[in-house]
């Protein structure tokens, strides 16, 4: 099993070798370089010709890019106003006080201080029943002294019998 999986890999990774040479021998012809000083520059001249052909391209499809995108926001805007919706803008949560914020559209102007927490009312707090209880209680220490030893026992026994 192992010999005939290794002999099918060779035979792929040979393919695809004989793919890669096949590609490049059809898209790329082999380079030759001249070896006199004037057809080098006469290759230099060509060469140059081309990458100026190519830039002339990729800047004419460039300015086409931005004009179609231009009318398509244009048009999209147009169907809003139609349509007599408006695109909200995606709003952000900011973490800011009222002092701060205040401070931000008036500038130096800004005196009043807006600490809101300041004029709320104090409310006293009643006691529950639980809370009694457990404020009657007190330490536990204590309750765990009292009752340890003989005599917290007898307690403990006098209290369950009545």
């Amino acid at each position: 099993m192992l010999q005939i999986a290794a002999t099918l890999l060779e035979k792929d990774t040979a393919a695809k070798e004989a793919e890669k040479a096949n590609y490049l021998a059809e898209h790329c012809p082999p380079l030759s370089l001249p070896h006199s000083m004037q057809e080098l520059q006469e290759l230099c001249k060509k060469l140059h010709a081309k990458i100026e052909v190519v830039d002339e391209e990729r800047y004419d499809t460039e300015a086409k890019l931005q004009k179609t995108t231009k009318e398509l926001e244009d048009l999209s805007q147009k169907l809003f106003d139609l349509r007599g919706k408006f695109k909200r803008p995606p709003l952000r949560r900011v973490r800011m006080s009222a002092d701060a914020m205040l401070r931000a559209l008036l500038g130096s102007k800004h005196k009043v201080c807006m600490d809101l927490r300041a004029n709320l009312k104090q409310v006293k707090k009643e006691d529950t029943e639980k809370e009694k209880d457990l404020r009657d209680v007190g330490d536990w220490r204590k309750n765990i002294e009292e009752k340890s030893g003989m005599e917290g026992r007898k307690k403990m026994f006098e209290t369950s019998e009545s």
